[in-house]
């Protein structure tokens, strides 16, 4: 069993992503496979997506300074292993003791858009109280740990990495290396493209990735990742340089522009 678990900012995107049919990437409005998704357990909540991330959205509240109230994990067998309804909301109780959110809103189902079955959990980690009781401290570690329970309880194959189900070329990477390298060709392109780091921090949110400016500087893609920019090569002092290098190459620009302009008048005097 392979298992993620990552935190997010809204309900809306998560929930519908979960409870929607898969749509074509070219025209947004067609679903290619219809009924995709099976509702497996509501715990705390219940109706279709709008009433759901209402309901989420309602607890959220609660606690406003909570800026990642979601938690979304995903749940896949190895390919030809299946578990029956029943034992995969068993799987998702179990996750929900595990994780500590079995007293929280929470939503599981299983989605039949791939060759392994799968499941998506999504909860709330803020209780009716307004508390954050949900921790998502070393969640990578516990979520690997619980498979691992998950895989003796069921007698499935026991899986270390999500590797094998990746094309041959992505193999040969880190599971981390590959995400922080696509982050970092993202925001090297949007970095060359910007003036100032208003500009920068503008257009990397449009992109999907938030910036954390500090004593230094991290970035959050919209899967809840967060990596530094010195482990990417895009330091504060790397970035405030390259922003430094892009306004003088625009005031070079408009410097050549005036000298040729006023060299045209003069030919024309």
């Amino acid at each position: 069993m392979i298992g993620k678990a990552i935190t997010g900012k809204g309900f809306g995107g998560c929930i519908s992503y979960c409870l929607e049919d898969k749509k074509m990437r070219r025209d947004k409005d067609q679903a290619v496979m219809q009924n995709r998704a099976e509702i497996l357990l509501f715990n705390k909540c219940f109706g279709n997506k709008k009433e759901l991330v209402q309901q989420f959205n309602e607890v959220r509240k609660l606690n406003p300074k909570q800026s990642r109230p979601v938690f979304h994990f995903t749940l896949s067998m190895a390919p030809g292993e299946v578990l029956s309804r029943a034992q995969l909301i068993q799987v998702v109780r179990d996750c929900s003791e595990e994780f500590g959110f079995s007293d929280n809103q929470f939503l599981a189902v299983e989605h039949k858009d791939t060759q392994h079955q799968h499941i998506h959990i999504v909860a709330n980690r803020i209780g009716f109280t307004g508390r954050t009781n949900v921790s998502d401290s070393n969640s990578y570690k516990r979520m690997a740990q619980f498979c691992r329970k998950m895989e003796q309880k069921y007698q499935l194959q026991h899986v270390l990495s999500p590797r094998r189900f990746l094309p041959k070329a992505q193999q040969q990477l880190p599971r981390s290396d590959q995400r922080k390298e696509e982050m970092k060709a993202r925001l090297k392109q949007i970095l060359y493209a910007s003036k100032t780091f208003e500009g920068f921090e503008q257009k990397a949110k449009e992109r999907g990735i938030d910036i954390v400016k500090g004593r230094g500087i991290a970035f959050i893609d919209n899967k809840g990742v967060k990596v530094k920019g010195s482990d990417m090569g895009l330091s504060l002092q790397a970035v405030l340089k390259q922003l430094e290098r892009n306004q003088n190459k625009i005031n070079q620009h408009e410097i050549k522009y005036i000298n040729i302009n006023q060299h045209k008048r003069g030919l024309h005097l």
